[in-house]
């Protein structure tokens, strides 16, 4: 062995160590560790296929046929990753076999290949080699584990999710809407049902906080229907509890403050991970809202035109309303931009970048 190489073996070993090390940390950080973090290679994959998706998209000429087009993106991406990572691992591997003695390129690379995919076709016979194998092997089947044992898990929350996204188009239309939800309530169950709505999309905000961070695919699973979203039935939700709170004229209830308060702290967790920005502390008037005064008495007088009682100070409502809505107007609107959300009133009917059906 001449200088150089005995030199450079070494290295080459840490550097593929090195990645093979790198490459299971993201898998753990992304499948197993039960929080959200924001990893490099999980995010650069995800972005790279968006990219893709995006471009596609962007040819489409209706929404229907966009969505039909995204629904694709979560699933490929997350079929992609292990592919990345198993690829990672090989090169890692074919590092550390050139440098405990394999001289080609080419047969490292059919060592690594063979024992990350457990055929056995290509083997050393020696003691160094032989623990390469092995552990590269374990690694391989660890990594399909990993990936066949998250899917159930995902798929699981995906399904609770929906439930009740669903149910909303019974209760607020599709596309759905604040105004319409709370002239159903109070003309086929009376207002007074509405704490208990509120009461179940405070568990369902909580559980989307816990999930959709932890398991940051979920974000981008679309609806089974096109014009169905979790984002667009979050800001239905927060959108008709700050009005029953601020306009309706029925007694106050804590149940649909702590609503509103789970709401946008989910929204606001889901926008730390994917790091979009938004004021952690807004205050209207210093921070207008996206709805302007005139939607807002429109809204107040289709609620009076199918007699839900208001209160008689407008101007007070709307100072109220503002402030529940800013709390959640930037986290929201940005959010339903990012995963494409159909068109929901006051929601994805902001200015933002999509195709109308």
């Amino acid at each position: 062995m001449d200088v150089n190489a005995a030199v450079l073996r070494p290295l080459i070993f840490a550097l593929g160590l090195g990645l093979v090390i790198y490459t299971l940390l993201a898998a753990v950080r992304t499948f197993v560790l039960p929080r959200g973090d924001n990893v490099w290679l999980t995010r650069f994959i995800f972005a790279r296929v968006a990219a893709i998706f995006r471009w596609r998209a962007r040819k489409a000429v209706t929404y229907a046929a966009r969505d039909r087009m995204m629904a694709l993106y979560a699933p490929i991406a997350l079929l992609i990753m292990p592919v990345v990572w198993m690829v990672l691992v090989l090169l890692g591997y074919m590092g550390m076999f050139w440098a405990v003695g394999v001289e080609a390129w080419y047969t490292a690379f059919k060592i690594s290949g063979s024992s990350l995919l457990t055929l056995g076709a290509f083997t050393l016979d020696s003691l160094s080699a032989t623990i390469l194998e092995f552990s590269e092997a374990m690694i391989g089947l660890g990594l399909v584990a990993l990936l066949i044992s998250y899917l159930p898990t995902m798929y699981a929350a995906f399904s609770k999710r929906e439930t009740l996204v669903t149910l909303l188009e019974v209760r607020a239309d599709s596309p759905p809407s604040a105004v319409t939800l709370i002239i159903r309530a109070h003309s086929i169950r009376g207002l007074d049902y509405l704490r208990e709505l509120w009461e179940q999309w405070e568990v369902w905000f909580a559980e989307i906080d816990e999930s959709h961070t932890s398991l940051a695919a979920l974000n981008f699973f679309r609806s089974p229907q096109a014009d169905r979203s979790w984002i667009t039935a979050a800001g239905t939700i927060l959108d008709a509890a700050s009005l029953v709170y601020s306009v309706v004229d029925i007694p106050r209830t804590p149940e649909s403050q702590l609503c509103i308060r789970a709401g946008y702290v989910a929204l606001r967790h889901i926008c730390d991970y994917f790091r979009i920005p938004y004021d952690p502390d807004p205050y209207y008037p210093a921070h207008p809202i996206s709805i302007t005064r005139q939607e807002f008495d429109e809204a107040c007088e289709e609620l009076a035109a199918a007699g839900v009682p208001l209160i008689t100070n407008r101007e007070q409502a709307w100072r109220d309303y503002a402030g529940w809505r800013v709390n959640y107007d930037t986290a929201l609107l940005e959010l339903a931009d990012v995963l494409m959300a159909p068109y929901a009133r006051w929601i994805s009917d902001r200015g933002l970048r999509r195709v109308r059906r």
